[in-house]
């Protein structure tokens, strides 16, 4: 392409010069307005007229006498005679071209640095998996003028041989509808050789392979889709340590990157092969990519390791309380659903509320793990299904054994007495007297044992239950050596008189005690920025708007909201779980209206709480397994 070359027409010199240049430039007068650059201007000492404004793609060469001192315009990039020859004049006129062409080759390398920069941050920042993919594809398009690209990522499959997944696809000229597939990697396709070799290919025309290429262009898409695969760029994206873990394959270099070809025929025409340029830029891409794709892998793989962890941590957990197996997971997506629904809503306290994955992430793990201090709680209260321990209940039992074989002795004792005594004088009267007495005397021990093991159920008594239970603490039962005793110690009849569940106040506050070795143990574990929420977050579950709740009695906003969220879920599933030997499970129904009651009394949000019923939240308890 001919370069423009402008002329100072009120400058004899300059005029006198242009016909030199006539051969190798398009010359022209210069005109009054504003010029577009590149280009070079001859002007002279004598001319008058006004050079138009410098946008830094002009070049000014004076034509002056030899003898004139001068000073000359600062804008003027070089001084020649006025009387100079046609080579000099040509290659002065040449060096300014070049001088144009190296400030726009280092301002476009500036650019692209920039550029690359800047995907590089976008690369390494991009978390999501698939959208990682998405923005390599589409970026690498984007720098190199593709009209077309797709992407193809090496995978290691057990026990087979490697192999390719065809991950992604995009066209600006048709509609692609595509679906992932794999295919053998091999040299028989492009996209294979390119990742077994590690070489970048460079087709000018992809239906036109090298000689003994190994490869062929299935073209049956092309067929299929009305398109024409033309200029093809194919790299491999290659981590530092040498290894290719993906193909970047761009397709139809455009002329302007807005070109959208209409037909096949519109691609023949107007298709440019990529160039060496091209080549760097796109080579650089991958690197990058291949750097960010193999670390959001590493990410994934720790990710998964971590959740791992923390899954096998609360089933071992639980699995000290089979009667409760499945709560924190089911909490844990009870919390995570309804926090999505929050991030949802655009209205009301919370609706500029949003929160990113990496929160819900953080949100999960915390409810996943907000029983996990119950490591620290004994079994034994950690396990109690009724008011009395077992051992504590045998002792019981046994007691009344024990007073019963006692009465049975004291019976058969005074009927030996009156034998001696009196011999068969009366005998008949006296026998059925003991007998109805011991009779008596053992049902009397059976109804208070069994008016014990109603007791011991953690189940809210009659308040005359609790005075007959008392009764049973005095000592009206004789055994056969006339001493006297009672069927339950003092201390074992307060423990029947717990009015609701089957905790003493000391064990409640043990088991109340999990929340504070739940954060005593989540705050040793050097959590990333993202998670370093998680130990607050589960700490504060049990806590109530009111401040009547543990450990600590805050209130209101000193909770965390995904805690508050995180206390409707409890609250729920504890109400609804069928696995408790302690409660029966109440229909969901119940189950808000106790939550209902929660909120009415000041305990839990109101709007969390109506956000959790309108979303139908805990429809997902029905519809998803324990775990």
């Amino acid at each position: 392409m001919r370069r423009r070359v402008w002329f100072d027409t009120t400058s004899r010199a300059a005029a006198a010069a242009a016909p030199l240049l006539g051969e190798q430039f398009d010359v022209a007068a210069l005109p009054a307005g504003p010029i577009a650059g590149p280009a070079v201007i001859l002007t002279g000492a004598d001319g008058t007229g006004r050079l138009p404004d410098d946008d830094g793609q002009l070049r000014v060469l004076g034509l002056v006498d030899a003898q004139a001192p001068g000073p000359w315009p600062e804008r003027w990039h070089a001084l020649l005679p006025a009387g100079v020859g046609r080579p000099i004049l040509t290659r002065t006129v040449l060096n300014a071209f070049g001088d144009l062409d190296a400030v726009t080759a280092v301002a476009r390398l500036d650019r692209e640095l920039s550029e690359l920069n800047a995907i590089g941050i976008r690369l390494t920042s991009e978390r999501d998996p698939h959208a990682l993919l998405e923005t390599i594809l589409s970026t690498a398009r984007e720098i190199t003028w593709s009209d077309a690209g797709s992407l193809y990522l090496v995978e290691e499959a057990p026990a087979e041989a490697r192999r390719l997944r065809f991950a992604l696809a995009q066209n600006d000229s048709i509609d692609l509808p595509y679906r992932t597939t794999t295919l053998p990697l091999t040299s028989d396709s492009v996209a294979g050789h390119v990742a077994l070799t590690g070489e970048i290919l460079n087709l000018a025309d992809a239906y036109a392979p090298p000689p003994g290429a190994p490869f062929q262009i299935n073209r049956s898409f092309d067929a299929q889709a009305g398109y024409r695969t033309k200029s093809m760029l194919v790299v491999p994206m290659r981590t530092p340590q040498g290894e290719t873990i993906g193909v970047l394959q761009l397709i139809n270099c455009k002329p302007e990157p807005d070109v959208v070809f209409r037909a096949p025929a519109d691609i023949e025409r107007l298709v440019l092969p990529f160039d060496a340029r091209h080549e760097k830029l796109a080579g650089s891409l991958a690197s990058q990519a291949a750097v960010a794709l193999s670390n959001n892998r590493l990410y994934e793989s720790i990710q998964r390791l971590f959740e791992g962890f923390v899954r096998a941590s609360v089933t071992a957990i639980e699995s000290r309380d089979p009667t409760t197996s499945g709560h924190s997971f089911r909490v844990a997506g009870l919390t995570v659903d309804l926090a999505k629904v929050v991030d949802r809503t655009t209205t009301g306290p919370y609706g500029g509320l949003r929160l990113s994955r990496d929160e819900l992430m953080e949100l999960g793990y915390a409810a996943l793990l907000h029983d996990f201090g119950k490591v620290g709680v004994r079994e034994q209260v950690l396990v109690k299904a009724k008011k009395l321990h077992a051992v504590d209940l045998d002792r019981i039992r046994h007691r009344v054994e024990l007073l019963k074989r006692s009465g049975e002795l004291r019976h058969a004792s005074r009927k030996i007495a009156h034998l001696l005594e009196k011999g068969r004088r009366g005998w008949e009267a006296r026998a059925a007297a003991l007998d109805a007495e011991l009779a008596e005397y053992l049902a009397t021990l059976d109804d208070g044992l069994a008016r014990v093991m109603l007791a011991n159920e953690p189940t809210v008594l009659p308040r005359d239950f609790a005075q007959e239970i008392e009764r049973l603490t005095l000592p009206a039962f004789e055994d056969h050596l006339g001493r006297r005793h009672a069927v339950v110690t003092p201390e074992e009849a307060q423990v029947l008189a717990i009015a609701r569940g089957s905790l003493t106040p000391e064990e409640y506050r043990q088991l109340q005690s999990h929340v504070v070795h739940t954060y005593q143990f989540l705050a040793q574990i050097p959590w990333t920025k993202e998670f370093r929420r998680i130990p607050e977050i589960a700490r504060a579950h049990h806590e109530k708007l009111d401040g009547s709740g543990y450990p600590y009695g805050v209130t209101g906003d000193a909770i965390p909201v995904q805690s508050k969220m995180m206390t409707i879920a409890d609250i729920y599933d504890a109400l609804t779980a069928g696995d408790r030997p302690y409660k029966k499970a109440v229909p969901a129904e119940t189950a808000l209206d106790i939550l209902q009651e929660e909120r009415r009394a000041g305990h839990i949000d109101g709007v969390l709480l109506d956000l959790f019923i309108e979303a139908r939240v805990f429809d997902r308890v029905a519809d998803s397994p324990g775990q």
